[in-house]
């Protein structure tokens, strides 16, 4: 049985025997090679020696409008499909799209069933690159560096990875692993074979003992992984497949594949920038700054008034403005929550909390009183686990969250996998190396974000600092936390990175001292109508522009291999006959050694105009077009 994509390049072929086969192929070549499918239950092996009921081939043409859309305003989902039913009441859907291929299985039985295991194996021909998050274990932020590593290194013995993954198979073609209409079940990890990878999942826990004020140790956990209705659709497995790195960027495939949504009414959901005071260690200074600055009501204060210059939609105040981490009810007196969520009314600001996830759990009431205060989102941390309990609390939180009209940003988080389509005010998630890892986070391994993290769904990196210097020369810390990579790379993440919620994470003097850099930060949207990737070289460089309305931003980085970069684009994108105006900022002529300089430009372009952005090593370049 075959299936091919509605252009023809994409084909799974289907074989029955003693399990469930399928080969994976783009372009005539087969990529992924004698696959196999099938899940483990309590009483029995859906999938071992498949008896097929029926088939039935379908098509798909659907157009989609996301709440909060970060790559496009409108998403066009064609696909075919094929559902194959078997005997023992499970069917398995694949879909084939031109940008790639997914399955999923359907089971249909009576009452709960119990999964031990599901059965997720992929092989591959030859000996690919792996590009891969490895954890020491599920207990997992998201965090790792990536390694990059040949696939036939990646023994069973070896540390497994997060998704998503990236398979580079050394010919033209790319495929990336993750996984989307993640519900009451739990989160995917791939670990390797040495000629493939094969799922494995963490069980889910029965017993739980303290540890600490924001975390759980789990004591005991069942045989299964999930225990989970019978009769339901398993998450889909997808594999986007392309031979140009600009369709990784541009790629749609978790939202195509997600639930929609149950929030009626969504008006209320309103993306946007943040300010936030804990990278920068809530340290403003200089001479308007006549108080003590610190965790306290004055300078959460003068935060409101720079978001309110700026026209920045949030405040976040992280960990500090309650008395305790444990209670969510009691505010620290010297900060006032209350005070400050009428003034941020008077200024057009609105207030983000942070939470450890236990005291959230503990404290599921807190959404009505935190509403009644006047708070609009969550900022929910140190989860640090995708079983089946964490994934179903996510889903309770955001749940009871909607209920309330409240957005939620979860840290310590793992990746997006469709959970923010079926409840957008799920804003964004961390689940990356971001910014908060001062000098362990690198453009090296942050130029793969796009490619990797960033390409299944939003990502809450926090961008933005001030002090910007060369790995050499990095010696940074709070309150004076800087970043690897020149002022045009940071200025560029804006552009380049996507998310619901977009900070600003550095300290609001240093904001007022730079204000022609601040004013071109707050002028970068975070939700978009159109993405179009201009130039794609996963983890080396990548430019792209963005629309939203009639304006138009284009955002590139680079990595640490080469002194000097010069990367060609053409302004095809504009429409004809209209003359932009681009403001634009590249890195300065010392950037190289002093990451600190940059050159502010301005120039007219125009449809067809061809353009060379220049940027040095760890570089960027960010513009504005009106």
């Amino acid at each position: 049985m075959n299936l091919a994509s509605p252009n023809g390049e994409m084909k799974v072929a289907i074989t029955l025997s003693d399990k469930i086969y399928y080969t994976i192929s783009a372009g005539g070549k087969d990529l992924l090679t004698k696959n196999h499918l099938g899940l483990s239950l309590k009483d029995g092996m859906l999938g071992e020696n498949p008896k097929l009921t029926s088939s039935k081939a379908g098509k798909g043409d659907e157009t989609i409008k996301p709440i909060v859309p970060i790559k496009f305003s409108t998403v066009r989902s064609v696909y075919n499909s094929l559902l194959l039913t078997f005997k023992g009441d499970y069917a398995v859907e694949f879909r084939a799209f031109d940008d790639g291929i997914a399955y999923r299985i359907i089971t249909s039985k009576k009452g709960d069933m119990e999964v031990l295991n599901e059965d997720f194996a992929i092989n591959f021909p030859e000996d690919y690159q792996v590009n891969l998050q490895q954890t020491g274990g599920f207990k997992s932020s998201s965090e790792e560096l990536y390694t990059h590593i040949a696939s036939s290194a990646w023994k069973q013995t070896d540390k497994m990875s997060n998704m998503p993954i990236l398979i580079d198979t050394k010919s033209k073609y790319k495929i990336l692993i993750s996984e989307s209409d993640l519900i009451d079940y739990a989160g995917m990890f791939l670990k390797g074979t040495g000629s493939g990878a094969e799922g494995t999942f963490p069980k889910a826990p029965l017993e739980f003992g303290p540890d600490g004020d924001r975390s759980e140790k789990i004591l005991k956990s069942a045989e299964y992984f999930a225990k989970t209705k019978g009769n339901r659709n398993l998450p889909w497995r997808y594999f986007l497949i392309t031979d140009n790195d600009k369709k990784i960027i541009e790629n749609t495939m978790t939202l195509k594949l997600a639930p929609k949504s149950v929030i009626g009414d969504a008006s209320w959901i309103k993306p946007g920038q943040a300010s936030w005071e804990w990278w920068n260690d809530a340290a403003p200074y200089g001479p308007d700054v006549n108080f003590v600055s610190g965790y306290n009501l004055a300078t959460y204060k003068y935060y409101i008034d720079f978001a309110s210059k700026y026209g920045i939609k949030y405040i976040v105040m992280d960990e500090g403005w309650a008395m305790s981490t444990t209670d969510p009810y009691t505010p620290n007196p010297n900060v006032d929550v209350k005070e400050l969520i009428r003034y941020g009314k008077t200024k057009n600001v609105d207030i983000v909390l942070w939470l450890t996830w236990l005291t959230v759990h503990k404290n599921m009431g807190l959404f009505k009183t935190l509403h009644e205060w006047g708070i609009k989102g969550v900022k929910i941390d140190f989860m640090d686990r995708a079983d089946q309990w964490m994934v179903n609390y996510y889903e309770n939180v955001v749940k009871e969250a909607a209920k309330h009209e409240m957005l939620v940003d979860f840290h310590g988080a793992f990746k997006p996998s469709g959970l923010e389509y079926k409840y957008p005010n799920l804003i964004s998630y961390e689940g990356v190396r971001g910014m908060e890892q001062m000098g362990g986070c690198i453009p090296d391994n942050s130029v793969w974000f796009p490619y990797m993290r960033n390409a299944v769904g939003p990502m809450d990196y926090t961008p933005g600092a001030m002090i910007s210097t060369q790995p050499e020369s990095y010696r940074t810390a709070r309150p004076n936390a800087g970043s690897i990579g020149t002022r045009a790379y940071q200025m560029a993440l804006f552009v380049v990175f996507e998310s619901g919620i977009q900070m600003l994470a550095d300290n609001p003097t240093l904001y007022y001292r730079n204000a022609d850099c601040t004013e071109f930060m707050t002028s970068v949207p975070t939700t978009w109508d159109e993405t179009k990737a201009l130039v794609a070289d996963a983890g080396q460089v990548t430019v792209v522009a963005k629309r939203k309305a009639d304006k138009w931003f284009v955002g590139g980085i680079t990595n640490n291999k080469e002194q000097t970069r010069d990367v060609a684009i053409s302004f095809d994108f504009l429409p004809q006959g209209k003359t932009y105006t681009m403001t634009y900022f590249e890195d300065g002529i010392n950037a190289g050694r002093q990451a600190m300089d940059y050159r502010k430009k301005t120039q007219q372009v125009k449809a067809g105009d061809k353009f060379t952005i220049k940027m040095v090593r760890n570089g960027g370049f960010a513009a504005e077009l009106k």
